[in-house]
């Protein structure tokens, strides 16, 4: 099994998963799922309506290879675009969804409104159109939330394993989500007060933060975070102007790593903004066993994954620029 190099960082005290973590590397990882599994010609869609904003029906899928009554942990997604495009059911996605439900999670993906459609220009000193956007997307995915554990029996949620995951705009808007909900902010009030994500998988995600460093009253769900470091369009480090910032994953995972809080992150060197997807079909097995052994296990690994594969080729050349012209 020939593999790119990478390094993984951990601390000294959780030494031995260093060689738990090379076994699932070094070997077959289908084998660390050999649990039984339906094929994909089993996964059932069931379209419902979770709210209406602004004159727009907000849309919800569900992917089950059960019945829909049947209680099952969900992985609800966010899909990207830029807060200006994208869709619920783009086929890009299926390879995703296809193997969480095939390996007995219901997916939740859901529509939601598009803040910076129109909007020409944003810069480091205009940055209030993405704020709303980034508020509007996450209020529309707490309305989301908010009507699973509503029908929670007929859907069949197990509402104490609600992972939220995202793509580019999507995994900005799970960042947030996650990280408004552990600090209580007024955004919150319609989902119940000891109500919590069980975990956060971001493609290319980052935090807008008018408040300085991002900080969390209550420790994040374990996070799961790809990133390019190459990728000009969701910040990679951090961006910062006086309390305001752009805050992405490599930043938000070393403030993880200082706060022992758990987290997962891949940095694939010389790569851009191509991580806000390629991880959906190359990664598969990794996000597996990360929610396996992070949201179910409850380990408690800090691990940084340096990912370099010298024949991977960029195709995403995109900057904000070429987005709001």
């Amino acid at each position: 099994m020939n593999l790119p190099l990478f390094s993984v960082i951990l601390p000294a005290k959780t030494y031995k998963s260093v060689l738990i973590l090379l076994f699932f590397f070094l070997t077959d990882l289908q084998s660390t799922f050999a649990q039984e599994v339906k094929p994909v010609e089993a996964v059932h869609k069931t379209t419902f309506t979770y709210g209406v904003k602004d004159k727009q029906e907000l849309k919800m899928d569900i992917y089950s290879n059960q019945d829909l009554k049947v209680k099952q942990p969900c992985v609800m997604f966010v899909f990207g675009g830029g807060f200006i495009r994208g869709s619920r059911d783009d086929k890009y996605y299926t390879a995703y969804f296809n193997k969480l439900v095939a390996h007995n999670y219901k997916v939740v993906s859901i529509d939601y409104r598009l803040g910076l459609k129109g909007v020409k220009k944003l810069s480091a000193l205009h940055t209030k159109p993405l704020k709303n956007a980034i508020d509007t997307a996450v209020a529309d995915l707490y309305s989301a939330t908010a009507y699973l554990l509503k029908n929670a029996g007929t859907l069949g949620i197990d509402s104490t394993s609600i992972i939220i995951s995202g793509s580019s705009a999507g995994a900005i808007t799970v960042l947030h989500a996650d990280w408004e909900k552990r600090n209580h902010t007024g955004l919150t009030r319609q989902l119940p007060e000891k109500f919590q994500y069980a975990g956060v998988i971001s493609f290319a995600g980052a935090i807008l933060s008018y408040k300085g460093t991002p900080s969390y009253q209550i420790a994040p769900a374990p996070t799961m975070l790809f990133h390019g470091t190459e990728d000009k369009l969701v910040m990679y480090n951090k961006q910062r102007l006086f309390n305001k910032g752009f805050f992405g994953s490599n930043y938000l995972a070393k403030r993880f790593d200082a706060n022992r809080y758990p987290y997962y992150f891949m940095r694939v060197h010389g790569m851009g903004h191509e991580i806000a997807g390629v991880p959906m079909h190359k990664n598969l097995n990794e996000i597996l066993w990360f929610i396996d052994n992070y949201v179910f296990e409850k380990k408690q690994y800090l691990i940084t994954v340096d990912y370099n594969d010298l024949q991977q080729k960029r195709t995403l050349m995109v900057t904000p620029d070429d987005l709001y012209k």
